[in-house]
């Protein structure tokens, strides 16, 4: 059994260990707040794993689906850190259960679907397993500006996976995924075939580049909303937004070597941007 401060615990430490960019950029923000986006990181994070690392992905998401309805109802287990953090951010601020659903939902697509045949297809994913996220945590980081939010929370999550999948085209190739859309990679000349062989060839340039400036387009139009958040959370925003984008960056300076490495933003590299943003 959990209290709550010692659930609040374990959900930072299961951010503070998956992602330190986040966890960096969030955690000047207040503490109620603070612990709330860590509780929420947490529930898209076991999502995730599940799907990721699950020995039988499609049953195990059916049974935390289950959970989850049951949680809504206020039944869950209190032993699960994750469910006893959730319950406290359900009670303090003024969540949509929708969100969460739309997001396992997009989960559920990974384990159905491998390919996409359009950028719009590929979109459609990214609003379902990350502007989801950035919706989750508007009543949260800015409940007074919800509505007024809303697309420029859905634009940073989709620039934000599509930059994920940049980042991880070798891993997602062992998982026998590929995000990079068939019209896009026929466009510009990439085969399944030269993907597969690890080549970073100009087709593979040309096609990275093409999602990444969508992925640019997209922050560009959530940069424009930025302002809008309340104090306490603006900088926090701001800091997760600019330091993602700054992976494309670090990719193009590896020379787009996605293959068999994955890249990250370097400390130096952070500083840099959080003192000039």
């Amino acid at each position: 059994m959990y209290d709550v401060k010692e659930a609040y615990r374990n959900c930072e430490k299961v951010i503070a260990h998956h992602s330190k960019t986040f966890y960096k950029a969030f955690s000047i923000l207040p503490r109620d707040e603070r612990q709330a986006v860590y509780a929420v990181y947490a529930f898209c994070r076991t999502v995730d794993d599940i799907v990721d690392e699950g020995e039988n992905p499609a049953t195990e998401l059916a049974v935390f689906t289950s959970e989850f309805e049951h949680f809504l109802s206020g039944i869950y287990d209190a032993s699960n850190p994750m469910w006893v953090a959730l319950h406290d951010v359900f009670r303090r601020y003024e969540m949509d259960e929708q969100h969460f659903r739309e997001m396992i939902k997009g989960q559920e697509m990974d384990i159905t679907i491998n390919r996409y045949e359009t950028v719009n297809q590929l979109l459609n994913y990214c609003y379902h397993v990350a502007s989801t996220v950035g919706l989750m945590l508007l009543p949260i980081l800015a409940p007074k500006k919800v509505a007024a939010l809303k697309d420029g929370a859905i634009a940073l999550g989709l620039a934000m996976q599509v930059t994920n999948i940049l980042r991880d085209i070798g891993e997602d190739l062992g998982r026998d995924r590929i995000y990079l859309p068939h019209d896009v990679m026929k466009a510009h000349g990439l085969t399944e075939k030269s993907l597969w062989s690890g080549k970073v060839d100009v087709p593979f340039v040309e096609v990275w580049e093409h999602l990444a400036k969508e992925a640019e387009g997209f922050y560009q139009e959530a940069f424009q909303t930025l302002n809008e958040y309340p104090i306490y959370s603006r900088i926090p925003v701001k800091s997760a937004a600019y330091l993602y984008r700054e992976i494309l960056t670090a990719v193009r300076s590896k020379k787009y070597h996605v293959f068999h490495k994955k890249h990250f933003v370097t400390n130096q590299m952070k500083q840099r941007i959080l003192v000039n943003m």
